[in-house]
């Protein structure tokens, strides 16, 4: 396989690793999913944020004058609120691009267990140079995926009613770390 003009094989000589298109597919098509929404709601929260005014004039037209002020206040606030809202939103739809292309280089280059944090997607070869470098086996090693916290309570036994329910009371040690 080429990117940028340079072959691209696993580590051990491509036999290593998932082949390119097996590896990531979930992780991909799952940050898709979710990136879809999100990227609708930005251009909605932008509409909103744009169009408080209009329907600020429409309020004289069909409400008492008492009402007027408080309706127009609430929307202006609501347009502001929605401007900021689709800020943050668009950073977090910028940044799920960005693991989309990671979670895709790592599965062309057949990058075990590639876990999209910031440190792992640096060491990922960008460009020309990158890509012969990485074919001439000057490779990084990638951090593992981060551990994960998980409540115990939700997954004991302990008399929760039905199995697996948890018991509902909270441990005195809160959070329990488990490997994953």
């Amino acid at each position: 396989m080429e990117y940028g003009g340079v072959g691209v094989t696993g580590k051990d000589g491509g036999s290593g690793g998932p082949k390119p298109g097996d590896g990531y597919r979930v992780e991909i098509d799952s940050v898709r999913r979710i990136l879809k929404p999100l990227e609708e709601s930005v251009v909605a929260a932008k509409k909103i944020k744009s169009d408080w005014k209009p329907m600020a004039e429409l309020i004289h037209d069909t409400v008492t004058i008492d009402i007027v002020s408080p309706a127009e206040d609430v929307l202006s606030k609501w347009g502001f609120g929605m401007g900021r809202v689709a800020e943050h939103t668009e950073t977090v739809v910028e940044t799920l691009r960005q693991v989309i292309a990671a979670y895709m280089l790592a599965d062309l280059l057949a990058i075990k267990n590639f876990s999209p944090t910031a440190d792992n997607m640096a060491k990922l070869p960008i460009g020309e140079h990158g890509m012969r470098a990485w074919k001439e086996g000057d490779r990084p090693s990638f951090d593992p995926p981060p551990e994960i916290y998980q409540e115990p309570w939700l997954d004991d036994d302990g008399g929760g009613g039905g199995g697996g329910g948890g018991t509902g009371e909270l441990p005195t040690n809160p959070r329990k770390l488990y490997d994953g």
